[in-house]
């Protein structure tokens, strides 16, 4: 999914640049009423898992592979406008230290990464919760068909910017029979991914979970007879 330099025109990359920033300064604002000082820690722990596992590939076949974009699990977890930002310093990293994704295609990772999939995936698991029911069950069903479709939706969103500023001596129509095919295989994988971390995070701390609030919170941690016994101990 990283774009690499020369892949799409100036023209293009200037216009998805400035629609990247105006999302990041956006986000930045947004993420203010998303994070307290219990969440503000997960943010950077998501953003770390996602850089980390971005970059582990997984067979997806025909002697290609995928990997986790992780914009609708990052916006389950920490809420929407934080995920823009954890994407945005995730891709920024990846294309400074380990050239995964050009410098100049940096506005085009964004919007397609950190907009796209995260506004795609978040957007889909918001309807479906409504829709489905209120219990954890609900949640993670709803977050995972938000992963599955919004890796072909930034991948959709590719192909029109390719065919609008494209440069590659590719035709349109292998570019989208290769991406819409492809990553709706890499969908699944996506959607793996998110319901087996949101499992882990739900059977611990529902209450961090930013899309899992309206969900009964744990017993706390102290009333449990294991640590009330240590507590009688001192």
């Amino acid at each position: 999914m990283h774009v690499p330099d020369g892949f799409l025109d100036a023209p293009t990359s200037v216009a998805t640049g400035a629609v990247a920033a105006g999302t990041v300064a956006l986000a930045l604002r947004g993420a203010r009423r998303e994070l307290d000082e219990r969440t503000a820690p997960l943010a950077g722990l998501t953003a770390a898992f996602v850089f980390a596992v971005q970059m582990v590939n997984f067979p997806v076949g025909a002697g290609t592979s995928g990997h986790l974009i992780g914009g609708a699990l990052t916006a389950v977890l920490v809420g929407p406008w934080t995920a823009v930002l954890c994407m945005t310093v995730v891709l920024l990293v990846q294309a400074v230290l380990f050239a995964d994704g050009g410098l100049t295609a940096l506005g085009t990772n964004v919007t397609l990464m950190g907009l796209v999939a995260v506004a795609a995936g978040y957007g889909v698991f918001r309807l479906l919760v409504r829709l489905l029911p209120r219990t954890r069950s609900g949640v993670l069903g709803a977050a995972g068909a938000g992963a599955f479709l919004s890796v072909p939706a930034a991948a959709l969103a590719f192909v029109g910017l390719f065919a609008a500023g494209g440069v590659a001596d590719v035709p349109l129509g292998t570019v989208l029979a290769a991406m819409g095919g492809i990553h709706l295989l890499i969908g699944i994988g996506e959607a793996v991914i998110t319901v087996a971390v949101l499992t882990a995070v739900l059977s611990v701390r529902p209450d961090l979970v930013h899309g899992a609030r309206h969900l009964r919170r744990p017993a706390d941690l102290a009333t449990r007879p294991g640590l009330r016994a240590e507590g009688a101990l001192r």
